[in-house]
């Protein structure tokens, strides 16, 4: 309503011939267009162009210099003004919509539970910024560079390892000649703007790059420096899955080498606690369990005999049968391997249940809380055939060696009384497929 009353008060002026009648109302016409955007900002000069034009028409006579000087500096003025309001305009919208993306993605980016996760929410975060058509991520596998997630002319090359082109020997973590020939990989037109940003960990970890291109102008300094804020929050977050994966890889390895002294004081060949482990874990992921679980079942497998270190030998290497009381101590090792671990805050629930509860019986005659059928931990149930078959398999102080089909035909015996029958059939199938799979070898 305004602009058509300020366009009114121009066409007023015309009738009056008040050339400043005329400028103020194009002058108020521009202040009330410039925020409509669009072909709006551009109505005042052409509306003042005009109106000049129809008061030199009906004033009918030859207008002077400085006249026409005045008129053309402010049609002049209201451009440059629309052009600078435009300009503005365009960014706010950009600086609007890049809050908009980081906010977003910065939500993606803490859902995230590993790296490959980051990675594809820090891709969609870059897509969103629309800083350029073409970017890749590159970080580093066992060692080499490759383009672990991309877009634009960059998908093609997603998962190819980057090495040097002259075939050199270059540390392969020296990212300007990775950087060179990640983008060698384009054509120039697509190359012909570059923008290459480090990816830092804790300290200063180097855990990739990010290379963005385009066919145009060059990356602004507003541009560079959200990308670059992109990355120090990105490598915050894989720097520390990163860490996390390092503690987990130190555990297991700390919890393995636990397992593996441990046994030696009950197993003079040595060997048992990576047999259980592999039997357990192949047991375990063809019923499904995911790998969580197999973790917890994993370093079940390295601790389940740490209480036996407080067995006396006596009792741990007896050639005969154990007295009542002999068998009661050699019982307790579940719950003072369990209790030892109590302060291992990091060891899941199922880790603990198995070390607890895998001499626990299918019909509740086990030890040492008599549990029965279900009520036995899933991890438990299954350990314990694992660990039945391998002490018949492998010679004991009280017992030879049983064949493996004397083990497997015991293990069927014992199937709902000692063991979960379905877990001894995919046992005994899984074990069957094995031979089979040999006979065809």
């Amino acid at each position: 309503m305004l602009v058509v009353l300020a366009a009114g008060g121009v066409a007023y002026g015309v009738v009056l011939r008040n050339t400043s009648l005329i400028v103020g109302m194009t002058v108020l016409c521009a202040a009330l267009t410039q925020r409509l955007g669009g072909v709006w900002k551009w109505l005042p000069i052409a509306l003042y162009a005009l109106a000049f034009t129809a008061t030199l028409v009906l004033v009918k006579t030859r207008p002077e210099p400085w006249s026409l000087a005045g008129a053309l500096a402010l049609i002049l003025g209201l451009g440059l003004l629309s052009i600078r309001e435009g300009t503005k305009s365009r960014e706010t919208e950009w600086l609007h919509d890049t809050v908009k993306a980081l906010e977003e993605g910065s939500v993606k980016l803490g859902e995230a539970r590993d790296a490959e996760a980051i990675i594809r929410a820090g891709i969609a975060i870059l897509q969103n910024l629309r800083v350029a058509p073409h970017f890749a991520m590159v970080a580093y596998r066992r060692g080499t560079p490759m383009i672990l997630a991309a877009r634009g002319a960059f998908e093609p090359f997603i998962e190819q390892p980057i090495v040097p082109s002259d075939n050199d020997s270059r540390s392969v973590q020296a990212d300007h000649w990775v950087a060179e020939e990640v983008l060698a990989l384009l054509k120039r037109p697509q190359r012909k703007t570059q923008l290459v940003v480090n990816i830092y960990g804790r300290a200063t970890q180097h855990l990739g790059l990010i290379l963005l291109t385009r066919e145009d102008r060059e990356f602004e300094a507003d541009e560079k420096s959200v990308v670059e804020s992109f990355a120090r929050f990105l490598g915050a977050q894989l720097g520390q899955v990163y860490a996390i994966r390092e503690l987990r890889d130190a555990n297991d390895l700390t919890l393995k080498a636990l397992g593996s002294a441990l046994e030696h004081r009950d197993d003079d060949t040595g060997g048992h606690t990576q047999r259980v482990m592999t039997l357990a874990l192949r047991l375990a992921a063809r019923l499904g369990w995911d790998d969580e679980r197999l973790k917890a079942v994993r370093w079940g497998a390295y601790l389940h005999d740490l209480g036996k270190i407080a067995v006396p030998d006596a009792i741990l290497h007896k050639r005969g049968p154990l007295d009542p009381n002999e068998r009661a101590s050699m019982q307790r090792h579940v719950t003072i391997g369990y209790d030892m671990l109590q302060d291992l805050h990091f060891l899941p629930a199922e880790t603990l249940d198995l070390v607890r509860y895998h001499h626990e019986r299918w019909d509740g005659g086990g030890y040492p809380s008599g549990l029965r059928g279900q009520d036995i931990p899933d991890a438990a149930r299954l350990f314990s055939i694992i660990d039945v078959y391998d002490a018949l398999v492998n010679a004991r102080p009280y017992k030879p060696v049983w064949s493996r089909e004397r083990a497997l035909q015991e293990l069927r015996r014992q199937s709902g009384s000692q063991f979960d029958p379905q877990f001894v059939d995919a046992f005994l199938r899984m074990m069957s497929e094995q031979d089979d799979a040999k006979l065809v070898r």
